[in-house]
């Protein structure tokens, strides 16, 4: 009796270039978006505070927002790139302060860190960075000061702190508040656009300029206000004049809103 033996034969079927180049691509996407994941830190601390905490920030670059909560506690969220940058918060009595710039001096390759802060209602808050937008909301303590040294939008939300300093080199500035009696404002941009918008009856001491005359007033033009250096410069009392209003604008507008 003979046996026959059969070869059994398997074909792989091809695939077309085409479809390679694809599943290639997949891939690549797929390792750089885990990458990017992976090159990123997260921090998330809790800090007691008074209702009358002061907040201190100085960032390199990246963005600061600051919001209100109804706690006696301050959360500190942050979001570093890489190269991660050193980051040691500290409280100090009634103070958090975050300092990047010292903790990182001497370093030239420090990725931005996008911070989110919350905080009491009646905190003060002290904010700096080099690059990146800063946003504040809801606040109503002593203090409200946000400068970025290069460019950045500046955008001051719900705000009724008795001083607020607000000045950047490159960006838009918005201001969106009440200015209390006896406080003093100061909005500061090298180029970009201010818009200022508060109650209709809203008084205050104006000192407004801005060299390429784009000064609109709007309802709270009168006629006490002195326009100088044709329309460069504008001074004046704006209802009795209970607070201190300076706005400096080197290539950009001043607008003001009635609300």
């Amino acid at each position: 009796m003979k046996i026959r033996m059969f070869s059994a034969r398997f074909e792989i079927p091809r695939i077309h270039p085409s479809v390679n180049l694809v599943l290639f691509a997949i891939l690549v996407l797929g390792a750089l978006g885990s990458s990017s994941v992976f090159a990123q830190q997260h921090l998330s601390k809790r800090y007691p505070a008074g209702k009358n905490v002061r907040v201190e920030l100085k960032n390199i670059s990246g963005t600061i927002t600051v919001e209100s909560w109804n706690r006696d506690e301050i959360k500190l969220s942050a979001t570093l790139e890489s190269p991660a940058a050193h980051l040691s918060p500290r409280q100090t009595g009634e103070a958090l302060i975050v300092d990047v710039v010292a903790d990182n001096r001497g370093r030239s390759d420090v990725g931005d860190i996008n911070f989110k802060l919350q905080v009491p209602v009646n905190s003060s808050v002290d904010l700096e960075t080099k690059s990146g937008q800063i946003t504040v909301s809801n606040i109503r303590g002593e203090l409200v000061r946000a400068h970025v040294s290069l460019e950045g939008d500046i955008e001051l939300i719900g705000i009724s702190a008795s001083q607020v300093y607000a000045q950047n080199t490159i960006g838009n500035i918005f201001f969106d508040g009440e200015f209390a009696r006896g406080g003093t404002y100061q909005f500061q941009s090298g180029k970009g656009d201010i818009t200022i918008r508060i109650p209709a009856d809203s008084a205050f001491k104006l000192v407004a300029a801005a060299p390429n005359r784009k000064i609109a007033l709007g309802g709270f033009w009168n006629d006490g206000i002195k326009s100088l250096g044709d329309g460069r410069k504008f001074v004046g009392d704006i209802g009795e004049g209970r607070s201190r209003v300076m706005v400096t604008n080197f290539q950009g507008s001043i607008t003001f809103i009635r609300r």
